[in-house]
């Protein structure tokens, strides 16, 4: 007989074509949120310390895209495309290389980066907010489109002394909040398991 078939569903987060592995305890769900949430809050701690470590995180990915477009440029068997695929791969691995030994100069890029994008997504979503006026939330997302291009501004006016916290801050926050999703999930997952057990005769 199957044990895989006596574990409940809601106990393995897991889907249809997965119910034959391993469940996983709704524990290790906790554990792992509780990781994530002291993980953001030491970065909350040492901002300055999170933020060279989010550009070593964007310098390590840029080397290993760039690396990727290089091998995949010297497998193409077109001239043209190789050679355009090598000189994309090259250049994503020397702007990785200079970010690495560069952090503060690449934080600072960064950050200017990051808050132009933020003022253009909130001008975008104002936009679209004002296309949305015959839906009576249309404000709703006309408050966040200001809220989002705010934030840009503040981050833009406050360049570059603001290059030092605030890709440290975004870590930060980002980790605590993947943390309070997972550890709710466990949470919510032991609650239907202990629901589950109670009610089976």
């Amino acid at each position: 007989m199957d044990t895989a078939t006596n574990i409940p569903r809601d106990q393995t987060l897991l889907p249809d074509n997965l119910t034959t592995a391993p469940p996983i305890r709704p524990l290790w769900f906790v554990l792992f949120g509780i990781l994530l949430m002291g993980l953001g809050s030491l970065a909350f701690v040492s901002i300055v310390t999170a933020t060279i470590v989010s550009v070593y995180f964007v310098a390590t990915t840029m080397v290993i895209a760039g690396a990727a477009e290089v091998s995949l440029g010297l497998r193409s068997k077109s001239q043209r495309r190789r050679w355009t695929w090598v000189v994309l791969g090259a250049l994503y691995i020397g702007a990785g290389l200079f970010a690495f030994f560069n952090p503060l100069v690449a934080a600072g890029v960064l950050t200017l980066l990051l808050g132009t994008s933020l003022v253009g997504v909130g001008i975008v979503r104002l936009l679209l907010a004002l296309q949305m006026r015959s839906n009576r939330r249309w404000w709703w997302v006309a408050l966040s489109a200001a809220v989002t291009a705010l934030l840009g501004i503040m981050v833009l006016a406050q360049w570059p002394a603001s290059s030092l916290y605030i890709l440290g801050v975004f870590l930060s926050v980002d980790l605590i909040f993947a943390g309070l999703c997972w550890a709710a999930i466990g949470i919510g997952s032991m609650s239907v398991s202990e629901a589950t057990a109670t009610s089976a005769p």
